[in-house]
């Protein structure tokens, strides 16, 4: 059993359309979380992630805190699912890259937009980096790896929607997001994320 510590509208969102796209069965349980941003909110005692944030998801007894440390384990723990490259297949090396590359690059990027920081030149040019790394990816295919939906595009996408003001108009950008959110897996975590306090068990 999968069991995923939940506050709504957070990080943790995103791995509700994970597990959705993973189709194995899992909990929510809802907990809640200081909120930086607002100022609201409390730890929760009951959250097992070490900094009570969220997301952190338990796996047969094993703690998982962090999205990318969740994508990596949950891809390789059901490949079936096909939401990353096995081990040896020669795309894992990309797979690993742009997960890498997210949490080094593009998240770091978004938050310098967003803290009217891009007048500093060595910044912007960090930025600029990043903002053209996204749209070459998706000049080459659909998704980040080319054909293939994987978690990398669940991680950007997500992103990209939370934080469109962010980054530059982009008919590709715009058209990248609406493809990944009208997955019905993303459809159905939008709908699971409003329900707070809902426990669910997918088929």
């Amino acid at each position: 059993m999968i069991t995923l510590y939940h506050a709504p509208q957070s990080r943790s969102s995103r791995i509700i359309w994970f597990l959705e796209e993973l189709q194995q069965p899992y909990e929510i349980r809802p907990v809640s979380i200081f909120r930086p941003m607002t100022g609201e909110g409390s730890p929760d005692a009951a959250n097992p992630h070490p900094d009570k944030r969220v997301p952190v998801v338990v796996h047969d007894g094993a703690v998982l805190a962090e999205s990318i440390a969740i994508f990596l384990y949950l891809t390789d723990a059901f490949p079936d699912a096909g939401l990353g490259p096995d081990a040896g297949n020669k795309a894992r090396g990309d797979y690993l890259t742009w997960l890498t590359w997210y949490a080094a690059e593009m998240e770091p990027a978004m938050f310098l937009s967003f803290g009217n920081e891009l007048d500093v030149p060595m910044k912007k040019r960090r930025y600029d980096a990043a903002v053209q790394r996204i749209e070459q990816a998706l000049a080459n295919g659909p998704y980040m790896l080319g054909d293939r939906f994987t978690s990398i595009d669940l991680i950007v996408a997500s992103a990209l929607d939370f934080g469109r003001k962010a980054f530059p108009p982009s008919a590709a950008i715009d058209a990248y997001i609406e493809r990944c959110k009208t997955r019905p897996a993303c459809v159905r975590a939008i709908a699971l994320d409003s329900a707070s306090g809902v426990q669910r068990l997918a088929a």
